[in-house]
Order: C-alpha cells, then structure tokens, then sequence
C-alpha cells in the first residue's frame, strides 16, 4: 500500500509560503523560486498538490490542537492539564488571546493559501505540460482540502474572511464573510471536487496511481453531506448520501468488521474511510508542530500522548461519566457490554476481562476512565512518547454516510425508512434490532435515538460538539439543563461561546476582520 508522501515537497511548501515579492531580476534564482516561474511540468502540479496535506499535520489542524479544542467542548469530553487553555475551552470561557486557538487559525489558512495557490498555478497549465487527467485531480484535490478547511473554520469561530486568491497582502486583507457566502463556498468546493476527483487512485495513470490517502470523489461528496446536514438542508444531505446507497458511489465503501481497527496504525485507508489525515511515526528529525517543512520534518501526530491516561501519557482531556454511562445503557445480544466502550474509553471491566493498559496491569484506580481511541494501548507499546505515534486521523467514515442518511430521513419525515442505516451501524457492534426493540418511533423520538447513536459511534473524534450546536440544544433550555448533568462544564457555557473567539492577534492585525459572538 503506498501513502502520500509528503517530504518530496518541501521547495514547493516554501514557495507557497512567499505570496509575493518585488521583481528585480529578470532571471530566476534556481535557489529561490517563486510562484511565477514554478508552474511549468507535471510533476509541480503533483508536488504542489502534495502541499497542500502537508499543513494538515501541524499542530493547529489535526496534529494535536485542533482536535483536542473541538472534542473538549462536547459532553463527552473536558480537559484536564495543567494547560489552562485546555481546560477553559471546554469550560467554554477560553480568551482570544489563547496559543492554540490562534494556531488552529494560522493553520488552516495556510492550508487555503496553498490551495489557492495550486487552483492558480495548475489552473492556467495547457495539455503541452500537464494530462488532462491529472490536471483535474490535483485541481479537484485542491478544491476539497480548501472545502475542508473552510468547513473547520466555521464551524469552529462561525465567520471568517473567505480567501479565494493568493494575490492580497497586509494593505488589503479580506473581510469577514456572512455565514451565507462562507457555506456557500464550502459547498461549491466541495462540489468542485467531487466532479474532478475519481473512485480511487488505483487505475489512474501518473505518478499518483496506488496512492492512499489522497481525497476521492467520495471524499468530497460525504463531507459535502456532512455540509449540508450541518446547514439543515437535509434534502440534499439525503441526496448525497443516497449516491453511497444507489449511485456511482455504491458498492465502493464498506464498515470494517472490528470496530477499533479505524483508530489504529495499521488497517488504515481502510474501507470504512472516506478520508484521513496520513500521519507516520518514523523518520525526521525536525518536529512538525509548524511552519514550514524541511528535508528532515517529522510526520508524527501528538494526539495520543495528549489523550493517554495518566502513567502512559500526559493525560490531558478526560471523557465524561455520562458518555461512559451511555455506553452501558444497552448490551449486546450476547449480553455483552457494547464493544465499542472499550475501544473508545480505557477503563477496568473485570466483566469484559479487560483489566489492563498498554499490555500490564490496570495500575490506576478502578473508578478512573481514560481516553482510548486514538492512543497506543493496547497495541504493543507500554507508554506513549512525544512523536511516538502514526495513527491516522479519520476526518470522516461511512458510519456518518449511514447516520447523516438516517437523520435526514427522520427530518423529511421518512422515519421508517431510517432505521436500516441505523441498524448498520449497531449490527457491526451487535446490538439488537432497533425495529424490535423500539418500532414505530416518532419523529421526535427518532431524534433522540440518532443522537445517542452519534454520541456512541463518534465519540473523541471531533464530531459531539457540532452536533450540539446544529441540533440547537444550547439555546433549548431544556436540553442545555440536559448538558450540565452530563458535563459540569456546560455550567460556565453563555451565548455565543460555543465558538472559539477569533484570535486577538489577527483582530489586531486586520482592521476588517470581525469579531464573533466569542469575541
């Protein structure tokens, strides 16, 4: 199996980070190329596409940051670290002023700038340099990864500048962008992409042929669904799902028999997985926390040391009584506890015979729970280290093809026909028919079900606290009493926070730029 690679283009990422200069030479220097003279073979297209993931494992996207920020602020999750800026985002009372929250900002525009970039630079290539084919794919590779960025921004700070060329500098930086135009140019990017982009990578012709971890057609037409049941546009949330079910998409993915076997390094790209993040333990020297790449930069990921319970890792973030309870409401038609409770959560079950961690003896008290998914335990390592891991972020998998079709369903009052997709997802983990155990639900009712199903199936993935806020349960006062029960954090939670604040430095910095309702 061949991964993206993406130490080949460590030229390109530092031609991306220069978004102009003054020309004094005619000539160009072979030491220090631009962005002008660069877009002239093939193989620049496809190195310039290859940029474009590398700003996806830095701290601010998924390397660390920006995961641990957006599962803090579910019920399921709370921080608790000595970082006081781990703690105060999920007590929803984070500062503008907060390191991470200003990286994963920094970050993501990195991402869109290089994206930019490559739609400029690959956009105005002719057939004498580049294959048609190859043309679109980096194209629709560029428009996706630029889809995904936007799509963390707003539904991280709600409103941001929408950047679509690489030519503005410090004299006219952008405005912030209605919620209406941000959508929509998540929407058309991921459109885009999903015209340009194929199945897989397997029978193409170029140098791409064979890789994994590049975005595919259903890459770009999940998340476009996963736009749309955000935007409660659930008709053509539906319609999306339904080319999984019936359409070109059909047949091409599959849930993976062992749930755990989508948070592990290996099995990954599997085919539950319509993207993730390629992250890789070995080899560098240079750590990848920022900035710009060298022929020595690490491809490592500092998830699992920040999640892994206290002994084996830093033990930063704590899941919460009440998800772990939610887990137990429920047992297999063997009898058993839902298996995906301990594959999510590392906690002592002598009923489960799971009494140990990282291969030795349970030495925390029985009473204590710990992040599992996304660690090493149990998968052959006795403790986590700094760089020590090269788990694969999974951004999106086809349980939320499933889910996201459910509830669409259920919204367009179809609620009979959403049970299948449900039941998808619990037949993997073995839990009985939900035709059986609660037919006939109502509309309402069949609400609360996917929620408890979401809550269940994408625990600790980035996913609890989006579905709070589209779902309108902060400004339920019913269901918002409901939160606090399940999280004391939500106690501190007022309007408006539950967005990050957009950073100080880039308020203070760009005089159109708009504050949020965290601001």
């Amino acid at each position: 199996m061949k991964k993206i690679s993406i130490l080949a283009v460590v030229i390109f990422s530092v031609i991306l980070f220069i978004t102009s200069c003054e020309k004094k030479l005619d000539k160009v220097d072979p030491n220090n190329p631009t962005a002008k003279g660069y877009w002239v073979t093939e193989k620049q297209a496809l190195d310039g596409s290859t940029a474009i993931y590398n700003a996806l494992i830095v701290d601010g996207t998924y390397m660390r940051s920006f995961p641990g920020l957006t599962d803090s602020r579910g019920d399921d999750f709370y921080g608790d670290s000595p970082w006081s800026d781990l703690v105060l985002t999920g007590q929803f009372i984070i500062p503008s002023t907060s390191g991470p929250v200003q990286w994963i900002w920094r970050d993501h525009y990195q991402v869109i700038n290089r994206a930019n970039q490559v739609l400029e630079g690959v956009g105005k290539m002719d057939a004498a340099i580049i294959n048609a084919d190859l043309k679109k794919r980096v194209l629709g590779q560029a428009y996706f990864l630029r889809g995904l960025a936007y799509y963390n921004l707003a539904t991280t700070y709600k409103i941001v500048p929408v950047i679509t060329s690489s030519e503005f500098n410090k004299d006219n930086y952008p405005a912030t962008a209605t919620e209406d135009v941000l959508w929509n140019q998540i929407f058309s990017d991921f459109q885009a992409a999903e015209t340009n982009l194929p199945v897989s990578y397997d029978n193409v012709t170029g140098a791409d042929k064979g890789q994994k971890g590049r975005a595919t057609m259903g890459s770009a037409a999940g998340l476009l669904a996963k736009a749309y049941l955000y935007r409660k546009d659930y008709t053509k949330a539906a319609a999306q799902c339904d080319k999984f079910i019936n359409g070109p998409l059909k047949g091409v993915y599959a849930l993976v028999a062992n749930y755990r076997d989508n948070f592990k390094d290996v099995n990954e790209n599997n085919s539950e997985s319509l993207f993730e993040v390629q992250f890789k333990e070995d080899g560098g020297s240079v750590d990848n926390w920022c900035c710009q790449p060298t022929a020595d930069w690490k491809q490592w990921t500092s998830f699992s040391i920040t999640y892994a319970m206290d002994g084996k890792g830093f033990s930063d973030y704590l899941p919460s009584r009440w998800i772990y309870n939610e887990f137990k409401l429920e047992k297999t038609i063997s009898g058993k506890s839902d298996p995906r409770l301990l594959a999510t959560i590392g906690s002592y079950e002598e009923d489960d015979n799971s009494i140990t961690a990282y291969g030795g003896p349970w030495t925390n008290p029985k009473t204590n729970i710990y992040p599992r998914k996304y660690t090493n335990d149990g998968l052959g390592k006795p403790y986590e280290t700094i760089g020590g891991s090269g788990i694969n972020y999974r951004v999106m998998r086809y349980s939320d093809i499933l889910l996201i079709y459910a509830e669409a369903l259920n919204e367009l009052n179809k609620t009979a026909e959403a049970y299948p997709f449900i039941q998808q997802v619990r037949t993997r983990v073995t839990l009985p028919d939900l035709a059986t155990t609660k037919p006939d639900m109502s509309q309402v009712q069949m609400r609360d079900q996917i929620a408890h199903e979401r809550a269940l199936e994408f625990s600790i993935e980035g996913q609890r606290i989006n579905d709070i806020i589209r779902w309108g349960w902060l400004y339920n006062p019913a269901k918002l009493a409901e939160l606090k029960t399940h999280d004391a954090d939500f106690n501190s939670y007022t309007p408006g926070n539950e967005y990050l604040p957009i950073p100080q430095t880039e308020l203070d910095l760009d005089k159109n730029l708009l504050p949020n309702p965290a601001n």
